[in-house]
């Protein structure tokens, strides 16, 4: 199944930062896949759940917890 999603989400992912704006699910035996834009290149990469991560926004109180 092919998702839009109505709000773009900014992330983080091997590739860089981006917006996923978009998920393709191949049901419970697969990984979600998240599509995303790259903010530096503008390519757009399908990427597994398990490799995005949402980036920090300090105005929402969503800050990364620091390992140690």
């Amino acid at each position: 199944m092919f998702t839009e999603l109505k709000t773009h989400i900014p992330v983080e992912c091997p590739k860089g930062t981006g917006y996923a704006f978009a998920i393709i699910d191949y049901g419970q035996e697969h990984h979600l896949l998240f599509v995303i834009v790259i903010d530096d290149t503008g390519e757009i990469w399908t990427v597994p759940n398990p490799d995005v991560r949402v980036r920090p926004n300090d105005s929402m109180r969503a800050k990364r917890k620091t390992e140690g």
